[in-house]
């Protein structure tokens, strides 16, 4: 069975683990602590909505196949929005956000960004 929604979750999940243990991994080496700046959140939130983004637009395919490149945008702005509604006012309790804040949230975004252009892509290329 070849289902373009199933075999992205699988990825996404993979992939997803992996660059986890080795950002811990990364933080571990430096010495620096590895569970704090919501990091087990981030990831969490960036899978889910990396999969559910993929997944209402694997839904909207046939209706709004010349629309999908805006609703992938649209995908990227709610993920500006989350953060900014669960992880930006803890990180500015301080008044500045650190590297640690930021990498927290941005490499399981940048990862999941990377993972979703590339598999819609491909996936866009197949519809034609």
């Amino acid at each position: 069975m070849n289902n373009p929604f199933l075999n992205f979750t699988i990825k996404a999940i993979i992939i997803l683990v992996v660059v986890f243990c080795v950002h811990l991994g990364v933080l571990r080496i430096l010495g620096l602590p590895l569970f704090e700046n919501r990091i087990v959140l981030s990831y969490l939130i960036n899978l889910v909505l990396i999969v559910v983004i993929f997944g209402v637009l694997y839904l909207l395919k046939r209706k709004y196949k010349n629309q999908l490149g805006f609703l992938f945008l649209a995908g990227s702005f709610l993920k500006f929005v989350v953060f900014f509604i669960v992880f930006y006012p803890f990180y500015k309790l301080d008044n500045t956000i650190t590297k640690l804040e930021f990498a927290a949230f941005f490499v399981p975004y940048a990862f999941g960004l990377v993972l979703e252009s590339i598999s819609l892509s491909k996936w866009l290329n197949k519809l034609e």
